[in-house]
């Protein structure tokens, strides 16, 4: 009986650290979202040939320094258009405010701080978004740092997808927003 007890443990042991008992533990690693929200975020750049201020949304409010080539230093700041899909003349359901500044001198990388401004009737209220975004990588993760409304004291991630760019005017990325906690 005790041989048989065990024999029992031991099995039990190899079943709960036999290898896909650990990937499926692995992949379970972050709770699922307890909200997700896909949206296209649309950025028009004043500037060289685009130099009317009625059709931009944002603007560079410092050059680049003479520090490499990869706008090192620009600063821009932004009131660009939240759409739930890829057109740029879809009604707006967000306003993106804030502000990128390019900080690496070594490769096109910048540094995002805005808020997801909401103010409809499916939702009011802010997200807070932060973090770096290297361009050149396909995907990027920004942490949510907040927010308010229906999105009150949101954490998560969003992930940047770069969908389009225009000359460097124009770009827009698909924001994959996932909140872990909700209120």
């Amino acid at each position: 009986m005790k041989g048989l007890v065990v024999m029992t443990f031991c099995f039990f042991l190899l079943l709960v650290a036999s290898p896909s008992a650990l990937a499926s533990r692995k992949s379970s690693k972050y709770p699922k979202p307890c909200k997700q929200i896909v949206l296209y975020y649309h950025d028009i750049l004043f500037g060289r040939t685009r130099n009317i201020l009625s059709n931009s949304t944002s603007y560079r409010i410092t050059n680049a320094t003479n520090l490499g080539n990869y706008q090192f230093g620009s600063l821009i700041i932004f009131d660009d258009p939240i759409t739930k899909d890829e057109n740029l003349r879809s009604p707006p359901v967000a306003a993106a405010q804030g502000l990128y500044v390019y900080d690496m001198r070594t490769d096109y990388s910048t540094f995002f701080a805005f808020s997801l401004i909401f103010n409809s009737t499916e939702h009011k209220g802010t997200i807070n978004i932060m973090g770096s975004d290297p361009l050149g990588a396909p995907t990027r993760d920004l942490s949510v740092v907040g927010g308010t409304g229906d999105f009150f004291m949101a954490r998560g991630i969003v992930t940047f997808t770069t969908e389009a760019i225009e000359s460097i005017e124009y770009f827009r990325l698909k924001m994959d927003i996932k909140l872990y906690e909700c209120y």
